[in-house]
């Protein structure tokens, strides 16, 4: 990768792991289904203009049901999910439970599209389920939190791992921009009767606005179009190596803003489980043979 493409994956890193804060500080405010509803509907104003000009609006149409799944599968459902789970937990543990996705996706692939698991991955299951438990024990330890938090952070990476299958499954060929660009519409149009029914009582703050918008313009839109950009110009495989930077800035980001402070066996489980993920996509080994192929 090139200084250009080094740098992209960091902002997007960086934005990605800013989105734990935006909903920590938006969500208590506006409401889990509101704060997804502004998201999505923002995410799609600044998308659909971009895939106008492009061309590719009528490919929606062409996909709309495998297109709306994924709309449920990886924006309408996990987003509330995680608004949820940021009522309770730390923006930096919600960061490292994300890190989750890549397992889950592994594993439904493994279940639906009867992709091989590898003695490694199954290792690195392993390991990252190990992690989370750590990270359970310890919140658990705190005394003024439940499981359902944690559980509901790793269902919305479960859906996440449903939606990559589905893409693979349905949507194999169809443009990036498209799937997103669908996707978000179709989530707004399902949130839409739950975010009237639940509007706040009163109106939420600046700060609060704020970041809803920031969740909304950079958390989704924009990192959509730099995700995008970094898979054509140098692969899905290297381009997913964003997931491993988004706890360690979901953590800076907590840290610095919103005063959080991770224990010691919190870090040690999210390092479990950015292994346990390593080892089950296969990063590891291919950081090994490109090493080798280089002293070759």
């Amino acid at each position: 990768m090139g200084l250009r493409d080094i740098a992209a994956l960091l902002l997007l890193a960086s934005i990605w792991g800013g989105s734990f804060i935006f909903m920590r500080v938006a969500a208590p405010e506006f409401g889990i289904y509101v704060l997804v509803a502004i998201r999505t509907v923002l995410a799609t104003s600044v998308l659909l203009p971009i895939l106008m000009m492009t061309g590719g609006v009528s490919q929606i149409f062409k996909h709309w049901f495998p297109i709306a799944l994924v709309g449920l599968a990886n924006t309408a459902v996990p987003f509330v999910l995680f608004n949820y789970s940021s009522l309770h937990l730390e923006a930096g543990v919600n960061a490292i439970l994300n890190a989750t996705a890549p397992m889950f996706g592994a594993l439904v692939a493994w279940l639906w599209l009867g992709d091989k698991l590898t003695p490694t991955a199954i290792a690195g299951l392993a390991l990252g389920f190990l992690g989370v438990t750590v990270i359970s024990q310890q919140k658990l330890g705190e005394g003024d939190i439940s499981f359902v938090p944690i559980l509901t952070a790793l269902l919305a990476t479960t859906c996440y791992g449903i939606a990559a299958s589905m893409m693979k499954r349905w949507l194999q060929g169809v443009r990036p921009l498209v799937v997103a660009t669908g996707s978000q519409a179709m989530a707004s149009i399902m949130l839409a009767p739950f975010a009237l029914s639940t509007l706040p009582a009163t109106m939420p703050s600046a700060n609060a606005w704020l970041n809803a918008v920031a969740l909304a313009i950079l958390g989704t839109a924009i990192a959509y179009i730099l995700y995008f950009k970094l898979i054509a110009n140098v692969g899905p495989a290297k381009a997913i190596s964003v997931a491993y930077m988004v706890p360690l800035f979901g953590i800076i980001w907590g840290v610095l803003f919103l005063q959080e402070h991770l224990s010691l066996q919190t870090i040690i489980g999210g390092v479990m489980i950015l292994t346990g993920v390593a080892l089950t996509t296969g990063v590891i080994g291919i950081i090994k043979r490109s090493r080798a192929a280089k002293t070759a």
